[in-house]
């Protein structure tokens, strides 16, 4: 989907017949320039989000056993 089509699948949502996706309608409506501009941009951080949880990951596997040396060998392992 990009931000030009947002707002006619928020207006066929909000005719629809699914409550829970009503309630996502509203959310999105809340900050819906935002969602706009991150649909129609062509940058992405999933590469950075990705990482991120790969290493909050690894951090809780070892959460209480492992010290912060463990930890970056750890996530330096696995790149």
């Amino acid at each position: 989907m990009t931000g030009s089509e947002l707002t006619a699948w928020m207006e066929r949502v909000e005719h629809g017949n699914l409550p829970a996706l009503h309630s996502l309608v509203n959310g999105l409506r809340r900050d819906q320039d935002a969602v706009i501009a991150g649909l129609s941009s062509s940058w992405s951080s999933g590469q950075v989000e990705g990482q991120n949880t790969r290493v909050k990951r690894i951090k809780r596997d070892g959460y209480g056993r492992a010290n912060f040396d463990l930890l970056r060998i750890r996530i330096l392992h696995r790149s």
